[in-house]
């Protein structure tokens, strides 16, 4: 098994995260996928890196989002020469507990290709948003789930857990940038009739440093999604 914790600007959480991930004592690869962050993160993963051969550190040359470092770091587990037979995704700033990992892959052993940790389901929970950001998550995963035709409660969750063999069918039709990773994600695990799974998770804002989530990434989840519903329609009218 092995998780992969894209960075940017994390120098204040990673070594405590990298830490909590170790005391679960899951025999687990670590992947840090870093866009050049110009602060302390990769000087401080490369100093735990010497201490445990369990960390692997993949920079990348600058800022290029989220949905390329996940990729990229799915490509680079895969050409191990043992490539682990799950691979878990979370953010590197607390929002997702590390002790929820066990559970993800329980599930995905069970047979799941993709299981999601989710904020939406029942017992799920999101701590240190405001109503109003919360609305408009619940609101957005609502019509995601309308336009693609799957019966989740959270499409954009980055907490998840992939099985070797999804990943290996997927990689090479996934192409998100950006945030819109989560439902390319998703999309192409329908498609390809694949098993999806959630768990229940509590979702905890970020306590130091900023969010990555930028316009940016918001407009390319949006464009993302219009794209998805023009092609189905033009799908049913041909």
């Amino acid at each position: 098994m092995a998780i992969i914790l894209p960075t940017y600007c994390e120098a204040e959480n990673i070594a405590d995260i990298i830490h909590a991930i170790q005391n679960l004592k899951l025999n687990s690869t670590l992947l840090v996928v870093d866009d050049s962050s110009p602060d302390e993160t990769q000087n401080i993963v490369r100093k735990l890196k010497e201490k445990n051969k369990t960390i692997l550190l993949l920079k990348r040359p600058h800022k290029m989002g989220l949905g390329t470092a996940i990729t990229d770091g799915f490509r680079f587990l895969l050409s191990l020469p043992k490539p682990p037979r799950y691979i878990i995704t979370m953010d590197a700033d607390y929002s997702h507990n590390p002790k929820d990992i066990p559970r993800l892959l329980k599930l995905a052993e069970k047979g799941c290709d993709l299981v999601i940790g989710s904020r939406y389901c029942q017992e799920g929970q999101v701590k240190g948003w405001k109503s109003t950001r919360i609305l408009i998550s619940k609101v957005a995963n609502k019509l995601t789930g309308k336009i693609i035709n799957l019966k989740l409660n959270d499409f954009t969750s980055g907490f998840r857990c992939y099985s070797k063999a999804y990943i290996t069918k997927a990689l090479p039709k996934l192409h998100s940038e950006t945030y819109e990773i989560q439902i390319e994600t998703l999309r192409q695990a329908k498609l390809q009739n694949s098993k999806i799974g959630e768990i229940p998770i509590v979702f905890e804002n970020r306590k130091k440093g900023k969010s990555k989530l930028t316009r940016t990434e918001i407009t390319a989840f949006f464009k993302y999604i219009l794209k998805v519903s023009w092609e189905q329609l033009f799908e049913r009218e041909h």
